[in-house]
């Protein structure tokens, strides 16, 4: 009889697999409650089974966190200081922000706006100084994925991989992430690596854990985590949506009001650190921002509203939601999104005019859909089909990347990650 691994052994062994393999090994390290965990597992493999290797921690420190998460971070790091080698980064890189029409991303530990950061650096950090591939140019995540050949050119090792903890539960992204297999080379046959570069892979060990899990676990071992969760459930915030991450971002505005209470002294730092936080924490969950349903106003139509509130945002700003609006609507016209049979039988009773394409490149068996953009459209899968009202919705939110549209890249976004990926290249071939 073949005994059925729990969540925690299956994820022990995925963990020596990837200290088997590897030369060296780093954990993602958010201060969050997957992450956490993920450390956790990892320090109690090293101490009982791999006493002689080191293990890094990557800490990008986006400076306006709660005071909890951040005591959390100091505390985990200095009680294993003798097996932990830590990569703690305060990088002025770009950070989206959907707080302000005017501003579409911030830069946290900008060095000219040092009498408005919210808490001083830590002591021994690493700066931007520290690596030689950043730019003004980088935002969070292209940092991200240039620190690993950085990190394996330091090391002077070979194979380097990066544990992430990421759970499927937590949204389809993720679960496509693990399950696809659509642009992604594994380790072998582990699904729950993805390598990002030549010997250089990133791991999902608890991928399959459910957020029961998570606290199981702590509760079961005694492990130390982020007690703003605590307060978090003594808040009355919802499991979904107790983020630890850049509390900027779309997917936080609903709880970013929440800072008032939990951490004043923190609060009363960030309101005069990004433009429109404090705007944001009162109207965020409200139709203000676009969060809730909304209304096209009397005597417009879905695109008159756009052209609208267009004209209300300054010239940079508008630029790049047209510049958003172009590509998406040249995409449309000429290759065509990919649609299912039930949602393309809706389009044909609503009247709208499209054209079936033969074929796609996506892995998919869905079917290719040409069509120009509709004012809107009364159907389950509205955010599915190219409306001027999934625009609105965009502009009211402050969505300057226009996430909820699921927008391609614009062309300048294009030459931007092409130059980054060149880098990387660089990097990863030892060339600089």
């Amino acid at each position: 009889m073949i005994r059925q691994l729990n969540v925690y052994d299956a994820a022990m062994r995925r963990i020596k697999a990837v200290f088997d393999y590897f030369d060296y090994v780093y954990v993602s390290f958010s201060g969050g409650k997957d992450s956490g965990v993920l450390l956790n597992l990892c320090i109690e493999y090293i101490r009982r089974s791999a006493p002689d290797r080191k293990l890094g921690v990557f800490h990008m420190d986006y400076e306006a966190q709660y005071r909890q998460t951040t005591e959390y971070v100091q505390r985990t790091l200095e009680r294993n200081s003798d097996i932990l080698e830590v990569f703690h980064c305060c990088v002025p890189f770009k950070v989206v922000t959907c707080t302000s029409m005017h501003q579409s991303y911030w830069r946290p530990w900008e060095e000219d706006k040092r009498s408005l950061w919210v808490r001083e650096r830590p002591e021994g950090c690493y700066t931007a100084d520290d690596f030689d591939f950043f730019s003004d140019e980088l935002w969070d995540y292209d940092f991200q994925l240039l620190f690993a050949p950085w990190l394996r050119k330091k090391k002077g090792c070979r194979r380097v991989c990066c544990l992430v903890g990421i759970r499927t539960q937590e949204s389809f992204n993720r679960w496509r992430a693990i399950h696809s297999d659509k642009n992604y080379k594994r380790l072998g046959s582990y699904r729950w690596t993805h390598r990002i570069g030549n010997d250089i892979f990133n791991a999902y060990p608890l991928y399959d854990w459910k957020t029961s899990d998570i606290w199981t676990a702590n509760g079961k071992f005694g492990w130390d985590y982020n007690h703003l969760y605590d307060l978090f459930h003594q808040a009355g915030v919802p499991v979904a949506r107790q983020r630890v991450a850049s509390p900027f971002i779309s997917e936080a505005m609903s709880s970013l009001k929440v800072y008032r209470a939990i951490d004043p002294d923190t609060w009363g730092r960030m309101v005069g650190r990004v433009n429109g936080v404090n705007f944001s924490s009162i109207y965020g969950g409200s139709t203000a921002m676009g969060w809730k349903s909304i209304k096209c106003p009397e005597g417009f139509s879905w695109k008159d509203y756009m052209y609208f509130l267009l004209d209300t945002l300054p010239g940079p700003v508008r630029q790049n939601y047209m510049d958003k609006l172009e590509v998406s609507m040249r995409f449309w016209r000429n290759r065509g999104g990919c649609l299912s049979s039930e949602v393309i039988e809706k389009l044909r009773k609503a009247g709208v005019e499209f054209t079936i394409g033969a074929e796609t490149a996506y892995r998919t068996e869905k079917t290719p859909v040409k069509m120009e953009y509709i004012d809107d459209i009364d159907i389950a899968e509205f955010r599915e089909i190219p409306t001027y009202k999934r625009m609105c919705i965009c502009i009211l939110k402050n969505d300057h990347v226009c996430k909820y549209m699921g927008f391609a890249l614009t062309k300048s976004e294009k030459e931007r990650k092409d130059k980054v990926m060149e880098k990387y290249k660089l990097l990863n071939n030892g060339k600089i």
